[in-house]
């Protein structure tokens, strides 16, 4: 249906299109590109066109672009075909990225990332080392606790050189010229293992309660701090959810535990929370409320900006990921478009990360604010492998 010149008026979503800053960052819109892993890395390090991806994406509108998971050091990394954020080859890639998106008119964030046990160690850069959690155990091995059988914990000195590796990755991010970094703590990877009760069975100070819990991200969040200066945003990506099968996790069933997880983060210094999703029309706590998400409660907890994300102008569920590319899925995309619009007006949220949606439309910004819905591209799960 693409090209037809049907329109849908604009008006109804300027809120998108209002400028906000995040402490000295000043951004023309609500819209970010939303970190995806691309798996287009050698060796973890990008090549030429990824420089291309994130300038079109610059030149597309968006207000702010945030990079697929990089990783802080070696026994982060995901696998050989995710980026890395160390290592003078990999940043001379990331180096030429900035400038391309500077040159573009966009703003960007590297997104730093360990992955924990969440690693796909057999295809990472070297298997035969091990990979780090909290406490050795992905959550669904509760016999090895049971029974008492030892897990390898991290040592003092693994958190200590975790934590060293984050701060000297930021500090290359504000080096490099990048306008911030986003640190990854959802989805089950190394953050998120601390953060979460069945992966996180530390008897120690990273352990127990969430004073416990959060420790390990707030040292992480204060050393960040500490070597890119005041004015240098922070944002912090978390999710209830858990990868790869835990949709249903929660790391917090209450506001008030919510709370319990954010508030030492927002004092360690975090400037905006990417609070992961899959859909942002779901009310995170509906028994309370009917109508907040995760970004909705977490903005009303701290009074920190907060951003949206989850299926943003996908005319299907998130399961088929083949959406219907017919009428009646672009009357669904407008709804939800609307409803977003309305949300932001609310100040609910403060921002709204587009995903699949920027996959298949670099210029998704544009076209959305020049009311060009019917140009859309449909997001196809055979664009997951293509750069473009």
């Amino acid at each position: 249906m693409a090209g037809n010149g049907a329109s849908l008026d604009c008006d109804d979503l300027s809120p998108l299109f209002e400028p906000i800053s995040i402490g000295a960052l000043a951004l023309a819109n609500r819209i970010v590109v939303s970190p995806m892993t691309r798996g287009r890395s050698h060796g973890g390090v990008l090549d030429d066109a990824a420089v291309k991806y994130y300038s079109d994406r610059a030149r597309g509108g968006a207000g702010l672009i945030i990079s697929e998971g990089s990783a802080i050091n070696l026994r982060g990394s995901f696998s050989a075909g995710v980026p890395d954020f160390f290592g003078d080859d990999a940043l001379a890639v990331w180096r030429r990225v900035i400038k391309a998106v500077h040159a573009a008119g966009g703003l960007m964030m590297p997104q730093l990332w360990h992955s924990g046990l969440n690693r796909m160690r057999e295809q990472s850069h070297d298997p035969s080392v091990p990979s780090l959690s909290p406490s050795g155990c992905y959550p669904q091995w509760p016999d090895k606790v049971a029974s008492g059988q030892p897990l390898e914990a991290m040592t003092q000195a693994e958190i200590d050189r975790t934590i060293e590796d984050y701060a000297t990755a930021a500090a290359n991010a504000k080096r490099l010229d990048f306008d911030g970094v986003e640190i990854h703590a959802g989805h089950g990877y190394l953050i998120d293992s601390f953060f979460w009760d069945r992966t996180n069975l530390r008897t120690d100070a990273y352990g127990g309660d969430y004073q416990g819990r959060t420790r390990l991200a707030c040292e992480i969040i204060s050393a960040v701090r500490g070597r890119v200066g005041p004015d240098f945003p922070i944002a912090f990506r978390f999710s209830q959810w858990k990868s790869p099968d835990f949709y249903t996790a929660r790391l917090c069933s209450t506001p008030q535990e919510l709370e319990q997880l954010l508030i030492p983060l927002v004092h360690a210094g975090v400037d905006l929370f990417d609070c992961s999703t899959r859909r942002f029309w779901e009310a995170e706590f509906p028994e309370v409320d009917d109508r907040l998400n995760l970004a909705g409660w977490t903005k009303k907890i701290t009074g920190v900006r907060a951003m949206t994300v989850g299926s943003v102008g996908i005319g299907s569920p998130l399961q088929r990921d083949r959406p219907d590319h017919g009428e009646a899925s672009l009357v669904e995309v407008k709804a939800t478009l609307a409803k977003l619009a309305d949300r932001l007006k609310a100040e609910e949220f403060d921002l709204v990360a587009i995903g699949r949606g920027m996959i298949a439309n670099p210029d998704w910004a544009r076209k959305v604010q020049q009311a060009r819905i019917h140009d859309l591209v449909p997001y196809d799960i055979a664009m997951r492998s293509e750069m473009v």
